[in-house]
């Protein structure tokens, strides 16, 4: 089966934009005190996606070159053009993307791409398009080389990553409940609403891309609780609107940290740890007398943490109060 997965989200752009429209001006009506759209975080969602798209024009001018070398001389089988090899792709990439999403909430140089995303306090179907264009360097290409080695040439790879991210921009959104049995097997609106939350409960599950079976073999699978709404940004607040700042903050918070603390061990996890990691020995600084200066490292064993809580109660002298404000501090 041969299919323009380009074209295809060329010819979506309008549906995006209308959904996009239409959830504004529904929720101005019917929910204006929640303020669930601000001019200025859509607008700068829709600056990060251009600078996205300009990034990922240029990064697979050198990716496509190493997936076709990949393809040509190692793959283990060559697939017809049908529906059968279409679905296998399909699932296959479904499923590295899950690897991929996963491992960009418990590997900091992933995040460091990644956080963009996760970065508003806002949920709505504006948040799909707020990606960032460091994603080539944190290595997200990286993820699809299986796709080479079972057989599937690089437009085709290129192509089912579209689709896979093209369907994702229908689950950002507040203004759609619960699809009966369509939860047992897709990502939906509810469940990924859960993923964007930082509530205890909520924060890093459900990394399904469209096939939710992923996270319900694994284990990351939580259902949204109608009783608790999800609490929507990071653990450590972004203030502000600039999508350059929005893009780098992370990136130039890594490179602080691997400059400040001691031992490569330590400089090792200020890169690779989980983001717990991070949050954890930020706040062990702002409450250390003398600041930065009076801590070296964190706590050896902080990088092995599912979550800021747990890796906070592995770090000697940090108030748990103070971490509780980070989980719920709000941008005006």
């Amino acid at each position: 089966m041969q299919f323009d997965a380009e074209l295809l989200l060329l010819a979506m752009a309008p549906v995006f934009l209308a959904c996009i429209g239409w959830e504004a001006w529904h929720v101005s009506r019917t929910r204006p005190a929640e303020r669930l759209y601000s001019w200025r975080d859509t607008l700068c969602n829709a600056t990060l996606a251009l600078l996205q798209q300009a990034a990922d024009k240029l990064a697979w001018l050198a990716i496509i070159p190493v997936y076709t070398f990949l393809y040509e001389h190692y793959r283990i089988h060559t697939w017809p053009a049908t529906w059968l090899s279409f679905v296998v792709l399909f699932v296959a990439q479904d499923l590295l993307y899950y690897g991929f999403h996963r491992c960009s909430h418990r590997v900091r140089w992933l995040w460091a791409a990644h956080v963009v995303h996760h970065s508003s306090e806002r949920m709505n179907f504006s948040t799909a398009f707020r990606q960032s264009l460091m994603y080539p360097v944190a290595g997200m290409w990286v993820f699809w080389i299986p796709l080479a080695f079972l057989g599937f040439a690089p437009k085709q790879i290129v192509a089912i990553v579209l689709i896979n991210l093209g369907f994702q921009f229908f689950v950002h959104t507040q203004v759609i409940g619960k699809l009966g049995w369509l939860e047992y097997v897709f990502n939906t609106p509810s469940i990924h609403r859960v993923h964007h939350a930082r509530n205890d409960r909520y924060i890093d599950r459900n990394y399904a891309g469209v096939l939710v079976i992923w996270d319900r073999l694994f284990g990351s699978y939580v259902d949204e609780d109608p009783h608790e709404t999800p609490q929507y940004g990071i653990v450590e607040p972004l203030y502000t609107y600039n999508p350059l700042k929005a893009t780098f903050h992370e990136w130039a918070s890594m490179a602080a940290d691997f400059a400040s603390v001691r031992g490569w061990r330590n400089k090792w996890r200020a890169l690779f740890a989980p983001p717990a990691w991070a949050a954890a020995y930020h706040a062990q600084r702002a409450v250390m007398p003398g600041g930065a200066s009076g801590l070296h490292a964190a706590h050896p064993h902080a990088g092995a943490n599912d979550t800021m809580s747990k890796a906070t109660a592995e770090l000697p002298g940090l108030n748990p109060n103070h971490m509780a404000a980070l989980r719920t501090s709000r941008t005006p």
